[in-house]
């Protein structure tokens, strides 16, 4: 094999991998938070904003839903859940450097992502 031919098959098989690896990225119709501090963090801001509005949809859902005892502790668990995951973030937002606000937007996020999935759940189960 010559090794122009060598060199076509390396290149396409490296361009194979890039493409699966970017859509691998792309699967999950997610955007990724690139650039620098100030547009990672407000990427992660909109991020959250949007799970942060799936969540009081299946949070209004699930008080609705529920019954009064159940409402009552609805509402106790959730305003203690907000507190919880308000505090644990700003421990991550008070570490040193740039990475610590990265690190906090990241936290707001998943963690807004996992209570609006558990609210969405209620009653599946």
């Amino acid at each position: 094999m010559s090794m122009m031919v060598r060199m076509a098959i390396g290149s396409a098989a490296v361009l194979a991998l890039v493409s699966v690896a970017h859509a691998g990225d792309q699967g999950d119709g997610e955007r990724s938070c690139d650039g620098n501090t100030f547009q990672m963090v407000e990427c992660l801001k909109a991020k959250t904003a949007e799970w942060d509005k799936r969540l009081n949809i299946a949070y209004q859902k699930a008080v609705q839903d529920a019954g009064s005892a159940q409402r009552d502790q609805l509402r106790a668990a959730q305003r203690l859940w907000v507190q919880y995951r308000d505090a644990n973030c700003l421990y991550y937002g008070m570490g040193e450097g740039t990475i610590a606000r990265l690190d906090a937007g990241e936290c707001m996020r998943s963690m807004t992502e996992a209570r609006a999935k558990e609210l969405e759940g209620i009653g599946r189960q």
